[in-house]
């Protein structure tokens, strides 16, 4: 990635962390879809996540918040775990993303990675999807970096979708024979 796109992904991820702290403040965001037993909890002083990617076999453990804000080297090292594999683009994941896959990790209780099938998706890429059917929306979430698909080693793929639901978090869904559980950060809804 040359200098100038890294800018202006940085100033991208800038604003969008602006307008979420302005516009809501982190506490209150995960107020809006943190079961209020969780609300306590949800805050430690870090927050990580850990990915294994199936299409390329990579692994990541990153802290991606810590000291009251979102980490850049952290936010980078997911978004690059969670790049369309076809093409090695890259986007921003939502911070918003991350956070309801956070607190999913700790309702499940589980030190598993998420198995991740399909995080950002470019539209060159979603494009041919949608062209070969199988579900693919046209304008999907991926393509914003506010969706993801999922597994968990360890856990039945409707048990993941179930602890989704409960958090409210946005869109989840339950595909069941590529066995795996769709979260998204867009209005609260399931299929």
């Amino acid at each position: 990635m040359t200098g100038e796109n890294q800018q202006k992904k940085a100033e991208s991820r800038d604003a969008w962390t602006r307008r979420r702290v302005l516009g809501a403040g982190f506490a209150g965001a995960l107020g809006l879809w943190a079961p209020s037993s969780l609300a306590g909890s949800i805050a430690p002083q870090e927050r990580s996540l850990s990915f294994y990617q199936t299409h390329t076999s990579e692994r990541l453990e990153a802290v991606y918040w810590a000291d009251g804000a979102y980490q850049w080297e952290g936010l980078s090292r997911i978004d690059w775990v969670l790049r369309d594999f076809r093409n090695d683009k890259t986007f921003p994941m939502d911070p918003e993303l991350l956070d309801f896959l956070f607190v999913l990790r700790r309702t499940l209780r589980t030190p598993e990675p998420f198995q991740v099938i399909s995080g950002y998706r470019s539209p060159e890429t979603n494009h041919m999807l949608a062209e070969r059917g199988g579900g693919v929306a046209r304008n999907s979430y991926h393509m914003y970096g506010k969706a993801i698909d999922i597994r968990v080693r360890g856990r039945a793929i409707g048990e993941v979708r179930r602890a989704a639901l409960s958090l409210k978090g946005g869109g989840v869904g339950l595909y069941r024979k590529p066995r795996f559980v769709h979260l998204d950060v867009g209005k609260v809804r399931s299929w």
